[in-house]
């Protein structure tokens, strides 16, 4: 069980897509981060003017400047926003916020995992032993028509009573066959769920499931606490806050934006005629500045975007408020598939007590001619069942206590 589970942790492909998942969301996060700093950008460009251009404005009047259709640049461009009306902040909260959903959701995609690899692994012990019963169950039926085959031999037995075990030994290998297909498609899942889907001859499960001890008294249940403890909830809590600094963001379009703004470059004028006159026509300039943008019409676009994230919002809460109720749905059908399992355990253990005498008393009649051979049989499947059943409601037991403690959010 310990080597499947660190296994599973190192190589599921799921849990490692969530990982994938965490570090884009950390990265998105530094992005925002990034836009509130300055910055720098070189900007290079070659233009051609079908009249000719002053290289520089004019700095007063009458001054000589060089001209030219052909125009090189070059200019050192900064740039900062100084104001936002609140869209840069609230999209960094959010990005925060959807960092620490991927965190929570990480989190739970390896307690679910961890659920998912316990249960199967409960099962196909389980199955194995069911397959153990059925292989007994037939060797038995094999010993019993040998049995048959001498009574019949002194004219102790019928031919029919030879039929009827035969029927019943067809009957027990297909039940055989049918078992051993279940758990090859076990282990086959259990190998997905360890990322070794190429390598399911290496996965089987080993364990003796009767070994493993019973779960104690189930204690209350806090619902609150439970909350706090599942790692999908906190994940549904926190997209909520984080598109409600979505929607601020939105609103926050309808603001104006100021930012500080600076360039310094170079300005060349390519074959102007005014260099033969010594003027020069490569030239230095630069400027600072503040910009601001107000929107005035934007054709319902910032409206459209606002509703659209208020709609966001109201389905995120609803997706919250429908896992709450799938969260005590799932802890109370655990504790009731726990109470279930322990009272068909306590059933099961004397009903497989009282199989293996009935069937003991039958093949004495039997052999004695005083009962029939379906009496036989009928014991024989009632043990098989009772101890085939045994054993999955065991796996139950476990599989439903593993259950309680994800629904808990328990480590």
């Amino acid at each position: 069980m310990a080597e499947a589970i660190k296994l599973a942790l190192e190589q599921n492909p799921e849990l490692q897509a969530e990982a994938y998942d965490l570090l884009a969301a950390e990265a998105q996060s530094q992005a925002l981060s990034a836009e509130r700093k300055p910055q720098l950008d070189f900007v290079a460009g070659a233009f051609y003017h079908l009249r000719d251009q002053r290289l520089l404005p004019a700095s007063y009047n009458g001054e000589a400047g060089a001209f030219s259709d052909k125009m090189l640049a070059g200019d050192f461009v900064l740039s900062m926003p100084l104001y936002t009306g609140g869209r840069l902040s609230s999209q960094i909260n959010a990005s925060r916020l959807q960092r620490l959903a991927s965190e929570k959701r990480l989190v739970y995609s390896r307690e679910e995992l961890l659920f998912n690899v316990i249960s199967v692994f409960y099962q196909s012990l389980a199955q194995e032993r069911m397959i153990e019963s059925l292989k007994f169950s037939h060797q038995a039926l094999e010993e019993h028509m040998k049995k048959i085959e001498e009574m019949l031999s002194v004219q102790k037995a019928a031919a029919l009573d030879r039929l009827r075990v035969e029927v019943r030994v067809a009957d027990l290998r297909q039940r055989l066959l049918q078992a051993e297909n279940i758990m090859r498609v076990q282990n086959q899942v259990l190998a997905n769920l360890l990322g070794l889907g190429e390598h399911l001859q290496t996965v089987k499960p080993s364990g003796c499931l009767q070994e493993l001890p019973l779960p104690e008294e189930i204690p209350p249940c806090d619902y609150e606490r439970c909350l706090q403890q599942r790692g999908d909830y906190q994940a549904a809590a926190a997209a909520v806050s984080a598109q409600e600094q979505i929607l601020q963001s939105a609103k926050a379009g309808f603001m104006p934006t100021v930012a500080l703004q600076a360039s310094y470059g170079r300005r060349i004028a390519l074959n102007s005629p005014q260099r033969a006159q010594g003027l020069d026509s490569n030239r230095e300039n630069g400027w600072l500045g503040l910009s601001m943008q107000i929107p005035i019409i934007s054709s319902g676009q910032l409206r459209a975007e606002v509703r659209r994230e208020k709609a966001r919002l109201l389905a995120a809460k609803a997706r919250l408020q429908k896992l709450e109720l799938q969260i005590k749905l799932e802890i109370s059908t655990a504790r009731l598939n726990i109470n279930a399992a322990k009272q068909r355990l306590d059933a099961l253990s004397k009903a497989s007590e009282q199989a293996e005498e009935s069937l003991r008393i039958e093949r004495e009649k039997y052999e004695l001619g005083k009962g029939s051979i379906t009496e036989v049989l009928d014991a024989q499947t009632a043990l098989l069942d009772s101890q085939t059943n045994y054993c999955g409601t065991l796996a139950d037991l476990h599989v439903a206590k593993a259950q309680l403690k994800l629904a808990q959010g328990s480590k």
